[in-house]
């Protein structure tokens, strides 16, 4: 798919990326990678504090449009997750593997609110922001979004989330961060390599087939005048030059496919700022400059880091279970009742 970018078609898909910091002295880009990325330091536990697991207490979730704050059982809370992260076409395996990285999700974050509060969330545990949080859909916007097919769907997702929900995923007697992403590059990348703290479970997992679904590989076009201001803005005080075809550098890469280093103009980034600063589908890109234009050409969708979501819907296919996928993406992870 090609994507033609002008600075007003792109002014509102940016428009959704959070802010991004500003270089520090020595010309080296200080990362926020906040699309999809959670800070991995916020999500680390004291190894001193209390380790807990899954409640039956009711989810607390703000509404970011209203700023009311609603309680919504477990239940209600993980098929509303699973309804908006994942296609209800998938597999019914891949459906409840969702269900249970979406539920042990929710539950570290809530307790990581119980131990460190974010003020911004009031007495939230969490909001419906899918900047920042999984996505969560209520059941008045599950109707919306599966219009006539409601019925179908939603029984559908609700028989899978059944199923699991007595379930979640830990590490060393605690939730873990329960990473995912649409689609890899054809391997999962490691916690480290995106998000700079590695994570014993977030390591690198083959998912081959994911260079099979759709919109595997994408092109995103985008005029050097756009690109120079976009640059400029971004990487504030970089000095690009008068030659564009020297403006964006890829460099190392790792196995799974992650552009780790870019230089753009005298500044040191990696590829997960141009991921950010161009609303990319994945940080594996190569880019080409010709006749005024820069063509970005990505793999795979999304950070990359746990579970695919394609991949698990390509393992539910050839008969593996939930709990397969759900060892096969989180190393070393328990499944605990």
């Amino acid at each position: 798919m090609k994507i033609i970018i002008t600075s007003v078609v792109f002014l509102a898909l940016f428009a959704a990326v959070p802010a991004i910091p500003a270089i520090t002295a020595e010309k080296v880009y200080v990362s926020a990678a906040k699309t999809d990325n959670p800070d991995i330091k916020e999500y680390i536990f004291d190894d001193t504090a209390d380790k807990t697991t899954a409640s039956d207490e009711p989810y607390r979730v703000l509404n970011c449009s209203t700023g009311d704050i609603t309680e919504v059982s477990v239940r209600d809370y993980v098929i509303g997750a699973v309804a908006a992260e994942m296609p209800a076409s998938f597999e019914e395996e891949a459906l409840k593997a969702q269900a249970v990285a979406a539920h042990t999700y929710a539950e570290r974050q809530r307790n990581l609110q119980k131990k460190a509060p974010d003020k911004a969330l009031g007495n939230a545990d969490f909001s419906d922001d899918p900047n920042k949080y999984q996505g969560f859909f209520t059941n008045e916007k599950i109707r919306r979004y599966f219009g006539d097919n409601y019925d179908t769907h939603y029984n559908k997702i609700a028989a899978a989330v059944d199923e699991v929900l007595p379930y979640i995923i830990v590490y060393d007697d605690e939730p873990i961060i329960a990473a995912f992403h649409s689609m890899s590059s054809g391997k999962t990348e490691s916690a480290e390599n995106m998000w700079g703290t590695a994570v014993e479970y977030l390591v690198p997992a083959d998912s081959k087939s994911d260079k099979e679904a759709p919109n595997y590989i994408d092109e995103t076009e985008i005029n050097a005048d756009f690109v120079k201001a976009r640059l400029e803005k971004v990487f504030e005080g970089v000095q690009l030059g008068d030659a564009p075809e020297k403006w964006i550098k890829t460099g190392e890469k790792s196995e799974s496919g992650t552009v780790l280093e870019v230089t753009v103009g005298d500044v040191k980034a990696t590829g997960s700022d141009i991921r950010q600063a161009f609303g990319l589908r994945s940080a594996d890109f190569t880019v080409e400059y010709k006749d005024d234009t820069f063509i970005f050409t990505t793999r795979g969708y999304g950070h990359g880091v746990g579970m695919s979501q394609y991949g698990a819907n390509h393992m539910a296919k050839e008969g593996k279970d939930w709990r397969e996928i759900i060892e096969h993406y989180y190393n070393d992870c328990e499944i605990i009742r």
